[in-house]
């Protein structure tokens, strides 16, 4: 498979990007979390050398990396007093929390920071699918995928 499909979508994921701004904000994901989210994530296309079974998926395999930054994004959110996200550690109740050693940036924290980030990028990817079949272009894509 080719990753020269995805200079095809860049105009369909700024859209995407757009229409999924409300679904992060309804999310625990700040805004500079999802936008972590996005360097961590690439866009594959799963089965594209079959038309029926093609579909764009989000390989999330780096997203440990970004965890910790993660984190810290929202305490230096916190400290100028913008408040974002829901991680541990964001906020006067993280930093009591944090102060107290009951909250913030431990390994059950980073883990439901990555599963909502996984599920997060997999509806963004069914979003730009989505997309895509709506604008007549999901062929056109798959095809270049598959290398055709």
């Amino acid at each position: 498979m080719t990753d020269g499909w995805q200079d095809l979508v860049v105009g369909a994921r700024m859209s995407v990007d757009q229409q999924f701004a409300d679904r992060v904000q309804a999310s625990g994901l700040s805004r500079p979390q999802w936008g972590l989210v996005m360097t961590a994530v690439e866009f594959e296309f799963e089965d594209a050398d079959d038309p029926d079974a093609a579909r764009i998926v989000a390989d999330t395999s780096s997203l440990e990396h970004v965890l910790p930054e993660m984190d810290n994004v929202d305490e230096q959110m916190g400290a100028m007093g913008a408040g974002g996200g829901s991680s541990g550690g964001s906020g006067v109740v993280g930093g009591i929390k944090d102060a107290l050693g009951i909250g913030g940036g431990g390994d059950d924290d980073h883990e439901e920071l990555a599963e909502e980030s996984r599920e997060l990028a997999q509806a963004y990817a069914d979003e730009l699918q989505a997309f895509l079949e709506d604008e007549g272009r999901f062929e056109e894509i798959r095809r270049a995928a598959a290398g055709e």
